[in-house]
């Protein structure tokens, strides 16, 4: 067990999954421009590499608004189904230049921490992100930033 571990923790620099099977290019959505930018992106770069395209959007975990009786969990309930719409529609568009395969996932928590749980439970080897500064939506740029500093997958900001 523990050699097992230490093997992972050795190799953990090298973002080369070996023969495990096709890589998994994870990008992070949330509606926003940028992260539809990121999905494009993610969505060529899995092509390229014959990899799964894993589109995760991480629902805002709102307590104090649940707290306030504001139906937070139907809003973001909406954004997501409206995602799977918008990335089906994208996806079908391009069904000639993107032959893909994608999965939508959707993680509950806070950006960062929900996107770093997605990375990890589906063993993404590389990780896209929007950088959109839009209001509302300031909180990306820094989960890019903080993604990055978390060093354990290639991350790429999309503009």
């Amino acid at each position: 067990m523990t050699e097992q571990h230490h093997e992972q923790h050795s190799h953990a620099h090298r973002f080369e999954r070996g023969t495990d099977g096709p890589k998994v290019i994870l990008v992070g959505v949330d509606g926003s421009d940028s992260s539809m930018r990121a999905a494009a992106y993610a969505a060529g770069l899995a092509r390229r590499q014959r990899a799964l395209l894993a589109v995760v959007y991480v629902q805002p975990v709102l307590a104090a608004g649940a707290a306030l009786g504001a139906p937070v969990a139907e809003t973001t309930d909406e954004i997501a189904e409206d995602l799977v719409a918008q990335i089906r529609d994208a996806a079908e568009r391009l069904k000639g230049t993107f032959e893909v395969r994608w999965e939508f996932h959707t993680f509950r928590g806070d950006p960062y921490n929900g996107l770093v749980k997605a990375a990890d439970e589906l063993k993404a080897d590389a990780v896209v992100v929007g950088a959109s500064e839009q209001a509302g939506h300031r909180i990306i740029g820094s989960v890019a930033v903080r993604l990055v500093k978390a060093g354990r997958w290639p991350v790429t900001v999309v503009p």
